[in-house]
C-alpha cells in the first residue's frame, strides 16, 4: 500500500521522522475487528430485544387479553424510548465522549432485561419496555461514532453496515430463541424477555477497555492525549489526519447541528431512514401475525419469521460487498427499488401459493439489505465531528417516530384493513424512500472522514 505523508499538524509533529499514515489511511488491525464485536453487539441487543417480543406476544396477548390496540402500543414501546434515548444519548456522546457513556446504556438493559421477568400487567410491561428503548436509543449513536471515528475510509461503509448486520442477526437469534422456549409452558414468555441479558452482558464486559475517540478528544483541542491513543492501539506508525475547517469547530448539540448548515443532510438522512425501517420494523415485531394472516400458522409463522431475519442478514452481507463497489447512491437507489417491487407484488396478490410468498418475501428481505446498511454508513459520515451524534441520535430517534407509529398501526390495520392494503401502505412508504434518495443521495464512497463530513466538499452532488 501506498504510505501517505500527512500534512503539519500537532499531532504528527513528535512523529515527522518516522513513515507515517493517517487514521483515514491505516491498515487494518486487530483492535479494528475488537471494536466491531463490541459496537455490533448494541445492533444485535437491538434487535433481539425488538424480535422477541414478537414471538412472547404469542401468549402475552391472551395472557392479558390484550386488543389488537394494546398489542401494537406493547410493540411500538421500545421504539417510542429509542426516539428519546437516541437524542438524549448522541448529545451526550458530542458534550462528554463516546466511551464514558458506551458502557452505562448496555449495564441499565441487562438489568431492565431481567426485570421483565416479573412483569404482572401490560401497563408495567409497556414501562419496562419504554426504558429499555431509551438504553438501546442511546447505544445508536454512541457505538456507530465510535466504529466511524476509528476506522479507515477503505473499510469505513463496510464496517458501518456490519453493525446493521447485526441487528438482523440478533433478530434471527430472537425468533429461534422464541421457538425453543415456546413450548416450555405459559410462562415461556418471560423467559423470551429476560433472555437478552446473556447477550447484553457478554458485550458490556468486552467493551470495558474501549478507549475514547481520538477524533473526539481532538475536536476537545486534547491533541496530546488524541495522538497517545492512536500511537497506543496502532503503534507510532499511525497519526491523525488534519482537521478540516468544518471539523474544527468546537461548538456541540441540535443548536449547532442546524446553524452549521447541516438540515439539508438531516432531512435527507431522517426520511430516507424512516422510510426504510417502518416495513422492516413491522415484521421484526409483528412477523409471526403478518405471515399468520397469510396463512403460514403456528409453529411455520415462528420459523418463517426467523427466516426472513436470516435473509434480511444476507441481504446485509450482500450491500456491503456492494456498498464499496457501487458506491452509496446506487446501492439505496437499488434497494428501495426492488424491494419496493415486491411488496407491492405482496400487496396486490396476498393469497398466492405459500411458494410465491416466501419468494416474495425473500426478494424483498435481500433487496431491502441496501438501504438497512446505509441507515448506519450515511448519518455517520455526512456529519463532522462535533455534531456526529447529536445528528445521528436526532436521525435515528426522529425516525423511530414513524417506525413506532407503523408499529403501533400494524395490528390494527391487519384487523381493519386487512393484509393486502397493510403491504401496499408499506410500498408507498418504500416507495417514498427511492424518490428521496433519487434527488438528495450523495456519493461519499472514497473519501476522508473529513471530506465526508464537509458541506464543502465538490464530491457532495448527487449528480456523481
Amino acid at each position: 500500500m501506498t504510505v501517505a505523508q500527512p500534512q503539519p499538524s500537532p499531532n504528527a509533529a513528535s512523529n515527522s521522522h518516522l513513515n507515517t499514515t493517517t487514521l483515514d489511511d491505516a491498515p487494518l488491525h486487530r483492535f479494528h475487528y475488537r471494536l466491531l464485536l463490541c459496537t455490533g453487539g448494541g445492533p444485535f441487543i437491538d434487535g433481539y430485544i425488538l424480535a422477541i417480543i414478537g414471538v412472547a406476544m404469542i401468549q402475552i396477548g391472551p395472557r392479558f387479553e390484550l386488543s389488537p390496540l394494546v398489542e401494537g402500543l406493547v410493540g411500538a414501546t421500545a421504539l417510542v424510548g429509542i426516539f428519546f434515548g437516541a437524542a438524549l444519548g448522541g448529545y451526550l456522546g458530542d458534550r462528554f465522549g463516546r466511551q464514558r457513556i458506551y458502557n452505562w446504556d448496555l449495564i441499565a438493559i441487562a438489568v431492565l432485561s431481567v426485570a421483565q421477568f416479573w412483569i404482572t400487567d401490560a401497563i408495567m410491561l409497556v414501562v419496562v419496555r419504554l426504558l429499555i428503548g431509551i438504553a438501546i436509543g442511546a447505544d445508536y449513536p454512541l457505538a456507530s461514532s465510535l466504529m466511524t471515528e476509528f476506522s479507515p475510509k477503505r473499510y469505513r461503509g463496510p464496517f458501518l453496515g456490519i453493525l446493521i448486520a447485526a441487528f438482523f442477526a440478533g433478530g434471527a437469534a430472537a425468533y429461534l430463541v422464541g421457538e425453543l422456549l415456546l413450548p416450555t409452558g405459559d410462562d415461556a414468555w418471560r423467559w423470551m424477555l429476560a433472555s437478552s441479558v446473556v447477550p447484553t452482558a457478554l458485550i458490556a464486559l468486552a467493551r470495558l477497555k474501549t478507549p475514547e475517540s481520538p477524533r473526539w478528544l481532538a475536536n476537545q483541542g486534547r491533541d496530546h492525549e488524541a495522538a497517545a491513543v492512536v500511537t497506543k492501539v496502532f503503534g507510532p506508525g499511525v497519526v491523525m489526519p488534519p482537521a478540516t475547517v468544518d471539523e474544527a469547530k468546537s461548538s456541540v448539540g441540535f443548536v449547532a447541528l442546524f446553524r452549521s448548515g447541516y438540515g439539508g443532510r438531516l432531512a435527507f438522512v431522517t426520511t430516507f431512514w424512516t422510510c426504510a425501517i417502518i416495513p422492516v420494523f413491522a415484521i421484526f415485531v409483528f412477523g409471526p401475525q403478518i405471515l399468520a394472516a397469510m396463512k403460514l400458522e403456528g409453529s411455520a409463522s415462528t420459523v418463517g419469521s426467523a427466516a426472513i431475519q436470516a435473509i434480511f442478514l444476507v441481504g446485509c452481507i450482500i450491500a456491503l460487498l456492494l456498498v464499496n463497489r457501487m458506491g452509496r447512491r446506487a446501492v439505496i437507489i437499488h434497494s428501495f427499488l426492488w424491494s419496493g417491487l415486491a411488496l407491492l407484488l405482496l400487496g396486490l396478490f396476498p393469497g398466492s401459493t405459500t411458494l410465491m410468498i416466501a419468494a416474495l418475501f425473500v426478494i424483498y428481505a435481500l433487496a431491502a439489505g441496501g438501504a438497512q446498511i446505509l441507515c448506519y454508513v450515511y448519518p455517520n459520515e455526512l456529519f463532522p465531528t462535533h455534531i456526529r451524534g447529536a445528528a445521528v441520535g436526532l436521525a435515528s430517534a426522529l425516525s423511530r417516530i414513524g417506525a413506532a407509529i407503523g408499529t403501533f398501526l400494524v395490528p390494527l390495520s391487519l384487523t381493519t384493513l386487512g393484509t393486502s392494503a397493510t403491504l401496499l401502505i408499506a410500498t408507498a412508504i418504500t416507495a417514498v424512500g427511492l424518490v428521496v434518495s433519487l434527488i438528495w443521495a450523495p456519493e461519499t464512497r472514497g473519501l476522508d472522514l473529513a471530506k465526508a463530513a464537509s458541506i464543502n466538499t465538490d464530491r457532495d452532488r448527487t449528480s456523481k
